[in-house]
């Protein structure tokens, strides 16, 4: 189960959290989100601009990939 976004009014339960299996849970706002390093947002421009020469990996290389991992 990935992360969850939930936007709260500060009075009713929202639908998202109601939906959630019992168990523990870490919140924090997320209103100010950090920005980029340098070396981050160059990191993610080198990456498009790979994707955009046809250097990327095929999604089911990467699926494959992951699927591999996981049952290790």
């Amino acid at each position: 189960m990935g992360p969850k976004v939930i936007h709260w009014d500060g009075r009713r339960i929202p639908e998202e959290l109601q939906k959630l299996p019992p168990g523990r849970y870490t919140i924090e706002p997320i209103d100010q989100l950090p920005t980029l390093t340098q070396a981050e947002e160059a990191g993610i421009l080198a990456g498009l601009d790979a994707l955009d020469a046809g250097k990327g990996v095929p999604l089911s290389d990467v699926i494959r990939e992951i699927r591999r991992g996981s049952s290790r």
